[in-house]
């Protein structure tokens, strides 16, 4: 199994990058005692009775530093105890391993680091500070020095701060990169999943909606139709007797109600199993009208053009045809009809009209169809309106907006 370090936790990472800087600190500590153990003297007094206690101190605060101290703001006051230890063991050493602590000190200061810019700001302080310390070092050990010989004395050890800078930020910067990419695609798998199952549930809800429209449109159109079906044929029973034509017209126009019932109840079943083929708008229309026309003795005169709809204003302009022919046939005993469905500015024209008996306009009681028509025009962003006086037919106008502006998605 391969390891990825990127798997681990920061805290993790953290944690053991504290500890690795701790025991390293520790480790360089001792060989800078072991190597100045008996050989330096500063005034006459052994190093060591110096340099031992401030290399306790150095490592007592750098151990509260690490694991006591959380804040930037807060660590400051220990930076400035480093340089002083660090000063301090320069001058009573030779000063072999000073820049190897500088550098495990700088690694504590990287890793606790958000940007960039304040690492390059430690850094280079850190060099300034280490050349200043040994220019002092060797002031007060009497070594003669120069700007230029200090440098080149100290060239191996800057370019090891150097370079130590490039390659530790360097890896920070790219473990932190591929640590908000790690998380940002873990953010956008948890977004994607939770956009899925909100598609999932919209498209249940969708589809229960869809179902309960057509359960209703069944419940209140074909269930109206069936209901006046048998209001005509048992009126046509009373009449045939005493009036043959009227019954035969009642039983024409129950006839043709029918007809139309069975029509809307495979719309229904087509839309419950999920059937996509359909006739065109304009065929819709027409196939109403010959049905309406065959075998009835009604006439029909259409000039109906093609135009695209959304299904809701589809259904709704279909179905309201399919109540004005049965309701012209039932209440006014209309013989001939006018119809036309043209698309004008934006807008789709239907009219419907017929030459039967008519009535008053204020004497007009709008039953369970045109009701109907005026709550589903309205919540299609269109409107109705009837026209009848008596003895002049009855019409029907229906404006909608065209191309799907409202009501596409139901």
């Amino acid at each position: 199994m391969r390891f990825d370090i990127r798997s681990l936790p920061t805290k993790l990472i953290r944690k053991y990058s504290r500890i690795i800087i701790f025991v390293l600190l520790i480790v360089v500590e001792i060989f800078l005692a072991a190597n100045n153990w008996k050989d330096l003297q500063f005034e006459h007094i052994p190093s060591w009775y110096i340099l031992l206690p401030f290399m306790v101190f150095f490592t007592g605060e750098n151990a509260i530093k690490l694991w006591a101290v959380k804040s930037p703001r807060g660590k400051i006051a220990f930076y400035v105890f480093d340089v002083i230890s660090l000063l301090v063991m320069t001058l009573f050493s030779d000063g072999a391993l000073i820049s190897t602590l500088y550098i495990i000190i700088l690694s504590e200061f990287y890793l606790g680091q958000e940007k960039l810019g304040g690492s390059i700001a430690m850094g280079a302080s850190c060099i300034v500070v280490l050349l200043i310390t040994f220019a002092v070092s060797n002031a007060l050990k009497n070594i003669d020095f120069n700007v230029i010989s200090l440098v080149s004395s100290m060239f191996n050890d800057l370019i090891l701060i150097l370079l130590h800078f490039l390659i530790f930020n360097f890896t920070i910067q790219i473990y932190r990169k591929n640590q908000e990419m790690d998380k940002t695609l873990t953010e956008l798998h948890e977004a994607n999943q939770k956009l899925q199952e909100a598609n999932r549930e919209l498209q249940e809800i969708t589809m229960l909606e869809e179902r309960q429209r057509i359960a209703k449109d069944i419940h209140d159109t074909a269930g109206h139709s069936i209901t006046t079906v048998i209001m005509q044929t048992e009126a046509a029973k009373l009449v045939i007797d005493s009036d043959p034509e009227d019954a035969k017209r009642k039983i024409a126009a129950a006839n043709l109600q029918a007809k139309h019932a069975l029509d809307e109840l495979r719309e229904s079943v087509h839309l419950l199993s999920g059937s996509q083929a359909q006739p065109t708008f304009k065929d819709q229309l027409m196939e109403i009208v010959h049905d309406s026309t065959d075998g009835t003795g009604v006439v029909i005169r259409a000039d109906v053009e093609e135009i695209t709809l959304c299904d809701a204003k589809r259904r709704f302009l279909v179905n309201s045809l399919k109540e004005g022919i049965s309701n012209g046939l039932r209440h006014g005993n209309a013989t001939a009809f006018y119809f036309e469905c043209k698309e004008a500015g934006g807008r789709v024209e239907f009219l419907l009209s017929d030459n039967g008996a008519g009535l008053e306009l204020s004497a007009l009681k709008e039953g369970f169809g045109l009701f109907g028509m005026h709550k589903r025009a309205e919540s299609l962003g269109g409107q109705v309106w009837f026209d009848t006086e008596p003895g002049e037919g009855f019409e029907i106008h229906i404006t909608l907006p065209s191309d799907g502006i409202k009501g596409e998605q139901e």
